[in-house]
């Protein structure tokens, strides 16, 4: 599945703004803080041209205005309406789905306190359930920690969003790796001329 072009155009025109922002700071910064801000104004400009409309965007865009140096870099790429916009939204929907993860924690203790009472043989195919659904469990966590914004999600909400976390990565794949040839090629050309 291809991102649309015009995703893309927006992710790219964002982005440029971010790195001229962060080359205008770059003389005084060390390496690993160059590949931090070139990484965090490329997360914030794809989750900016997805518009708020994912979790993850959001999520994206509350965890960076946490901290003040990035929250500098966060309103200069979004904008200042579209900045207070989307932290209004991000910071009022993590609290509204809060709710349910902390009931899900009481009804998980609940129902675990029963299956340790009761101790008895199993038979292999409920057990085999009981393994996969353990494994499914635990592979539904490792996503929830990889998707931003998954800790609130539930499964089938997590599947969609992971789909579009997942296109909007390639689509930021593809554009730096389009980015990065363009740059060698005008550095090839450049080199030619001497």
């Amino acid at each position: 599945m291809r991102a649309p072009i015009s995703l893309k155009q927006k992710f790219l025109k964002k982005w440029i703004s971010g790195l001229q922002l962060c080359s205008t700071c770059s003389k005084n910064m060390s390496i690993l803080e160059r590949k931090k801000s070139i990484k965090l104004s490329a997360d914030i400009a794809m989750a900016s041209a997805r518009n708020g409309r994912t979790c993850w965007s959001l999520a994206l865009i509350a965890n960076a205005s946490k901290n003040d140096k990035d929250k500098l870099l966060v309103e200069h790429i979004l904008g200042n309406s579209e900045f207070q916009r989307l932290n209004k939204i991000s910071i009022m929907r993590p609290t509204m789905s809060n709710k349910r993860v902390r009931c899900k924690k009481i009804l998980k203790r609940s129902c675990g306190t029963i299956r340790r009472v009761s101790k008895r043989v199993v038979p292999p195919k409920i057990l085999a359930s009981c393994v996969a659904k353990r494994l499914s469990t635990k592979r539904t966590q490792v996503l929830k920690s990889l998707v931003p914004g998954g800790e609130f999600m539930d499964d089938v909400s997590l599947i969609e969003e992971t789909l579009d976390y997942i296109m909007s990565l390639q689509t930021q794949i593809d554009i730096m790796r389009s980015l990065a040839n363009a740059t060698e090629l005008v550095l090839s050309r450049k080199n030619e001329q001497w």
